[in-house]
Parts: structure tokens; sequence; C-alpha cells
């Protein structure tokens, strides 16, 4: 389990097949590293991976296939591309974003970017080659001021549309800073985590109505009228 708030930014090499090596950056190098045991879980990226071998500037993980499918760390055409990373939270830790699992949902892409007086301003939705996945794991969960995971980086919706095709981010210029979304361009994809606590009201509203829920079934009104 993590929070959303990364720590430091490193680069993630693709070693053949499902391994991959992490070096991290060395500006905040220490809030990764100075505790990092063998099997310790870091979120790179959001994706959560478990530390296999510790290395002089950072570690090497294995991919499971699903996280392969799911997400963007096989699919970089980069050598070498920048990554958030996080390490796990501890119990009585301070919890400042929101509890992110690491398990993503799916990957979105970036349309559009707009720099305002006091924060970026960031529009995602599904690359045209990934719109069913979107429909299915994460569209439903799109709801305005809900929590997302953007890269590992814990955000708030602030506007999005009623089927949850497209959603819009303020990033304040720390966390732009800090992270790599400072180096994203349009057309670049992203890792996706939707807020779990919106996948456990969609399990409890589908036993309670003894049907599956689709895209279409929760909305703000629905959610309303049933007490959440």
């Amino acid at each position: 389990m993590f929070t959303g708030l990364i720590q430091a930014t490193g680069k993630v090499k693709s070693l053949g097949n499902d391994l991959f090596a992490i070096a991290i950056n060395r500006q905040n190098k220490e809030k990764i590293t100075h505790d990092l045991e063998l099997g310790d879980s870091v979120a790179v990226d959001g994706i959560c991976l478990t530390v296999e071998k510790i290395t002089s500037d950072g570690f090497i993980a294995t991919a499971s296939p699903e996280t392969l499918q799911r997400t963007t760390l096989a699919r970089s055409t980069e050598n070498q591309k920048s990554v958030n990373l996080e390490t796990s939270l501890r119990v009585g830790s301070k919890i400042g974003g929101h509890f992110v699992s690491g398990h993503v949902d799916g990957i979105g892409c970036l349309i559009e970017s707009q720099q305002t007086q006091k924060a970026w301003e960031m529009t995602f939705s599904s690359p045209q080659t990934l719109k069913s996945e979107w429909k299915q794991y994460l569209a439903p969960y799109i709801v305005s001021k809900a929590s997302i995971a953007v890269n590992g980086i814990s955000l708030t919706i602030a506007q999005c549309d009623t089927d949850g095709d497209w959603f819009k981010v303020a990033v304040i210029p720390v966390t732009y800073a800090d992270t790599n979304l400072a180096h994203l361009k349009i057309g670049d994809w992203v890792n996706l985590e939707s807020d779990i606590l919106g996948k456990y009201v969609d399990k409890l509203i589908s036993h309670r109505l003894g049907t599956k829920s689709t895209e279409s079934d929760i909305t703000l009104d629905f959610l309303a009228h049933h007490g959440y």
C-alpha cells in the first residue's frame, strides 16, 4: 500500500523479458534506499514491484505478465524512462495523499497540458488502441473530486465528463517539478489507478441490487440515492 506522494525519481531500464533495473536519481535517493531490503515493495510509476536485488544505484525487479499487459512498463520506446518512486506505507506514517494499492487499472494518454498562474492543468483520456480497456476498468470510477493516481502520483479529479471518457487534474508547481509529469508530452502514456474506495462501493451496490454494474450504472445521483 502507498500514499501517492512521490519520494524520488529514477530511470527504469529493461534487462530483457520481464526483468527491469531501476536506478534512483541522487536527489532524494536516501528516502528510498535508507532501509531498503530484499522483498520490499516499491511503487515504480504507480506499479507495485518487489525488490529482488539491491544494486549500487537502485534495485532490480520482475514484472508479471498481467503488469506488463496493464501498464506502460514494457511499452516505452525509451531506453531509460524517467519514473516516479515511492516506498510502501509504514504503520503510523502520515497519509497525505490517498490509499494507492500499486495495482494499475489501465493506461491513459495526455491530451492537453496548460500552465496557469497557480498550477498545471493536465487532461487525460484513453489511447485510441485501448478504449475498451478504459471503458471497463477506469471510466466507472472517474468522478469529479475523486482521487486518482497518475504514474503513482495522488491527484484529485478537478473535472470530467459524465461518461468518464476524460478527466482533468490541477498539478501544483512542486509536484510538477519533482515528478516525471514535467517530462510528459502530448500523446505520452501514463499509468492510472482509480480510488479503491470507488471499487468497493461498486461491488457493494452490485451485490445489493443483485446485478453486476457497468460503467453507466455508477453516477453521482445513483450514489447519493443509495446513501453513499
